[in-house]
């Protein structure tokens, strides 16, 4: 390898370990930030974003919807999931391996957790139809709709080549000006927290 390529690509090993240093940065932060909310305070924020959603016309013409049933240190979800799941097709993640596998969700008795702490349908069939809109967990996003993960890839790998709307969800202080990004990571139609609607 000549010298001119071996710079290039020192070039780009640099880069690449600054942009991992800010994400972790960035994590660590959020995480500080999440630490300390009251659970009435994550209740609030949750009722807030999902009154939102509900008025959106993405999810009022949706039939299937895709969620994630929520860690302690996400925006909460289960009054959604279950209060909708009877009116419309509520959809959850599984993790297998690599790859993120779509389960309906029937009740909350068929939620197993999984080794990584997260519960998920325990439901044999895997669902393979069309999915009208997916409500996204990050730990942060920006205001160009990037997302940051917690990087391990799994809904950008799902969301490639698929046409699906996307709607990241979050409280407001993980709403940033703007996240280091690389060129697979997918994009959001929109973005809802508390006080700000991003689209």
């Amino acid at each position: 390898m000549n010298l001119f390529f071996k710079q290039i690509l020192n070039k780009l090993k640099r880069k690449k370990h600054v942009e991992e240093s800010e994400k972790a940065k960035i994590r660590r932060r959020i995480r500080n930030k999440k630490n300390v909310l009251s659970d009435m305070e994550k209740s609030q924020s949750a009722a807030t974003v999902f009154e939102k959603i509900e008025l959106l016309s993405e999810f009022m013409n949706a039939k299937s919807v895709l969620m994630y049933w929520s860690m302690p240190d996400e925006l909460p979800t289960h009054n959604f999931i279950v209060k909708w799941g009877a009116k419309k097709q509520m959809l959850l993640p599984m993790v297998k391996g690599d790859e993120m596998l779509i389960k309906p969700f029937i009740s909350t008795d068929e939620l197993r957790k999984s080794d990584m702490g997260i519960w998920e349908p325990e439901a044999q069939r895997e669902y393979l139809r069309q999915i009208d809109l997916v409500i996204v967990p990050g730990i942060a996003f920006d205001k160009s709709k990037n997302r940051l993960g917690r990087g391990k890839g799994y809904y950008d790998r799902y969301f490639n080549n698929k046409s699906i709307t996307k709607i990241g969800v979050c409280y407001d202080f993980q709403l940033l000006e703007v996240i280091p990004t690389e060129p697979f990571d997918a994009c959001m139609d929109k973005i809802i927290t508390p006080n700000y609607t991003i689209q």
